[in-house]
């Protein structure tokens, strides 16, 4: 084999209703590592792309949550597959936006993967957990099930660039919801080689689409949105989440903001307050006592 070979670069891409445009505007940005060396030339997102990631999850919104949770869950397991399979790549990667050794990026990227898998479990669980069946004082069955919020701009998390990024995108996704996510600034390679995955996986185009560049310009217009119906302001400083929390106050989005005083810890227990951020109540009312022709009740 030839040592005059040239290396093959690889071109990182938007992913976007299931497809790898390039940024409309054509611009793109240089990531490195965290010694300042180059990686790649990433795309830098414009307004327009936002507003097509938005019609993208509004258009797969339908079909996604009128899935069966049991269905969402066989869906979310076959991205781990496809993340277990990509294990090597994603290491790489990590270890460049991280500055981690080889080692501690494959324990970052196992537990990302297992996180993933740890979701998938919860699709048709979540809703035995903050549903149920309300007394009322009348011959009433009174039912509470949780319902997707719709679609959810995610600012993933600026320096967990696979581990946070897994942990903010797959619960919402998990309840039901499609999601714009906005990668990591100065590290979005993982982010936008997790669309390659979910692109070869069963997940519907639309579902979730990867933005990258400067969080701050394609979040105001997300955040100011009247199609989309929360977000996830994990990757805003105080000072942007401030003014995404105004902006989407317009059309009264559902916001979640970050987790204590220093942001959330991606390595402890997970539990299940992502899975019900973007969940709503619906509470029917059925009376009891009637019954149809074969003794049952309707």
């Amino acid at each position: 084999m030839s040592d005059n070979r040239l290396s093959v670069f690889k071109t990182y891409k938007l992913y976007v209703g299931g497809k790898f445009p390039r940024s409309e505007s054509g611009r793109v940005y240089e990531v490195t590592d965290s010694k300042g060396k180059w990686l790649a030339n990433a795309p830098q997102s414009s307004r327009k792309d936002a507003r097509d990631a938005v019609v993208a999850a509004r258009k797969a919104f339908g079909g996604w949550s009128g899935a069966t949770a049991y269905n969402r869950g066989q869906i979310l397991y076959r991205v781990a597959e496809m993340l277990e399979g990509r294990r090597e790549q994603f290491v790489r990667e990590v270890a460049e936006a991280e500055g981690l050794s080889k080692s501690k990026a494959a324990a970052v990227v196992d537990a990302a993967v297992d996180r993933w898998v740890w979701y998938a479990g919860w699709t048709d669980k979540i809703a035995q957990v903050v549903g149920g069946a309300n007394p009322v004082a009348g011959p009433f069955f009174n039912l509470s099930t949780p319902e997707p919020t719709g679609v959810v701009t995610v600012l993933a998390p600026q320096e967990s660039s696979f581990l946070g990024l897994v942990s903010v995108i797959a619960p919402v996704i998990a309840a039901g919801n499609t999601v714009v996510v906005v990668a990591s600034a100065k590290a979005p390679l993982p982010a936008l080689s997790l669309g390659e995955v979910l692109a070869t996986s069963d997940l519907p185009g639309g579902v979730v689409n990867v933005l990258s560049g400067k969080t701050a310009e394609i979040a105001a217009p997300l955040a100011a949105h009247q199609d989309v119906n929360g977000i996830d302001l994990t990757g805003a400083d105080a000072e942007l989440a401030k003014e995404l929390e105004i902006a989407a106050a317009d059309n009264l989005k559902r916001v979640s903001r970050p987790q204590g005083v220093d942001g959330d810890d991606w390595t402890a227990d997970p539990g299940t307050h992502r899975l019900t951020a973007f969940l709503e109540t619906k509470t029917v009312w059925h009376p009891t006592g009637a019954l149809g022709a074969s003794g049952s009740s309707y």
